[in-house]
């Protein structure tokens, strides 16, 4: 990056409507922060979120995924239950320039109470939202705050263009709009 890297991701937003909405400064007052921080972008947490529950007794099975396992729940604050997790989406929609590669990292804040975000790259060409998996590795239930920062975004620019991008190969979670399960 030849620019300071909050000018590099400004500059990538207007090139590239890399990131929609897009708050140009770190908003704090009050909110667990989101927005352009030194190195990055915070994501902000959607009101939506998928909670996992064995109400039905169901298996984890990534090549078969039961959506039976999770209850869907909209709302300003979830609540994970004790040693579970929850899948929600960012308020935010990416579109990943194809010089670029992403790697979106949990916020100390939420790490701090023992709830922890997937860390996941975005790579390059991939557009959507972000379906993010959050895990409350406490024996307490956990509180998420919809619309405020969950996880931060670090961006890293290549000298030159992949070979194959995530379009190219057609990946299989490419421009989601909602929170997508597991797929094969």
């Amino acid at each position: 990056m030849g620019l300071k890297p909050d000018h590099w991701i400004r500059r990538m937003v207007r090139e590239y409507g890399m990131i929609e909405p897009f708050a140009e400064t770190q908003v704090r007052d009050g909110v667990i922060s989101y927005g352009v921080s030194s190195y990055g972008y915070d994501i902000r947490v959607a009101d939506e979120f998928k909670i996992f529950t064995n109400v039905f007794s169901a298996i984890v099975d990534p090549k078969n995924f039961d959506p039976k396992s999770m209850v869907d729940f909209k709302g300003e604050v979830c609540i994970i239950p004790p040693n579970s997790f929850a899948l929600a989406r960012t308020v935010e929609y990416f579109r990943i320039p194809r010089r670029v590669l992403t790697l979106c990292v949990g916020k100390s804040t939420y790490a701090r109470c023992g709830i922890i975000v997937n860390v996941t790259p975005f790579e390059p060409e991939w557009e959507g939202y972000v379906t993010l998996e959050i895990s409350n590795t406490t024996p307490l239930p956990a509180k998420i705050y919809a619309n405020e920062g969950i996880a931060q975004v670090l961006f890293f620019e290549a000298d030159e263009e992949c070979e194959i991008s995530y379009a190219d190969k057609k990946g299989k979670y490419q421009k989601q709009h909602s929170i997508v399960l597991p797929k094969l």
